[in-house]
């Protein structure tokens, strides 16, 4: 009788279960809208766009401070406009001018700590490039802007023992722009969704030497102990994506087919570059061959830091 009594409240049970599952409503479309836009992602907007970037630097090893020129050249993205925003944090902006032939044309202008303001001098067109000009003091000390659980700084650039009283340190300056902080160093439209091509004039001590996106196309003494590199980039690329280095690096040459390979490393370390860095040409065949895509960038160096 007991066992009896117990199949039947199990079968009541089951089937209460079973008749609460069948009348329980599937969630509304609202619903199931508003967890979707809890992952969506959208990408930035544009208003403007980025064609090409020149920078001229120079650096305040003392300060730690970049010393900044900017030609930054754009064009409306869709609509027509007559102002720019542009992200530029914790800098100081010195000057800010369009850029027509050889003159420059002063343009109104505001900033806070995050981001460049600027008036235009009239209305421009759809795909109606212009060229702002921007002087300006870099302070990456001074951001503001919180780093993510992968990336936990947000300096943009970073100066490694500058003043040389740490001896177990080397001297260095290098950059980490993923995915904003860029911006930190230079006046971008700071967005994955950006592209630019780009050329980079990097003054600093002689003892030292450089590197930076694309290839090397000059360099030149100066009278007070200082040299001039010119790095030339003309593919399209996001502001994250640049890249300076500087330090006192050993430079191991290396080749894949045509294309240079180069390691840049610590004095101590250059009898050992191509122990470390010496599988890459056969890292760049197998991932040609693997993609059938011939690797198809100008040069692959790396930089140890």
């Amino acid at each position: 009788m007991k066992k009896t009594f117990l199949y039947i409240a199990i079968a009541f049970a089951f089937t209460t279960y079973a008749q609460a599952q069948v009348m329980t409503p599937p969630p509304s479309y609202s619903e199931t809208q508003m967890d979707a836009t809890k992952v969506y992602r959208a990408e930035a907007e544009r208003i403007n766009n980025l064609v090409h970037t020149k920078l001229d630097l120079k650096f305040d090893y003392a300060k730690q401070h970049v010393l900044g020129e900017a030609w930054v050249t754009l064009k409306p993205h869709f609509y027509e406009t007559n102002k720019l925003t542009l992200d530029a944090k914790a800098m100081l902006i010195h000057e800010v001018a369009l850029v027509q032939g050889n003159t420059k044309k002063p343009l109104k202008f505001t900033n806070d700590d995050y981001q460049l303001f600027v008036d235009l001098d009239k209305v421009y067109k759809r795909d109606q490039e212009y060229t702002v000009y921007i002087k300006y003091t870099a302070r990456p000390n001074e951001v503001k802007q919180q780093g993510s659980a992968a990336i936990n700084d947000a300096r943009g650039i970073y100066f490694i023992n500058p003043d040389g009283s740490d001896p177990s340190k080397p001297t260095q300056i290098w950059t980490q722009g993923e995915t904003e902080s860029s911006s930190c160093w230079f006046p971008t439209i700071d967005k994955p969704n950006q592209k630019t091509s780009q050329e980079i004039y990097l003054t600093y001590p002689e003892k030292y030497v450089s590197l930076s996106n694309g290839l090397l196309k000059s360099s030149k003494k100066n009278p007070n102990g200082t040299k001039t590199d010119y790095w030339k980039f003309d593919y399209k690329h996001a502001p994250y994506l640049f890249f300076v280095g500087i330090g006192d690096h050993a430079i191991i040459k290396d080749k894949w087919k045509h294309i240079d390979v180069d390691y840049y490393v610590e004095q101590d370390y250059k009898e050992y570059a191509k122990d470390i860095f010496g599988m890459t040409p056969d890292m760049i065949t197998f991932f040609s061959d693997l993609l059938n895509y011939p690797y198809p960038w100008d040069k692959y160096h790396q930089m140890t830091a």
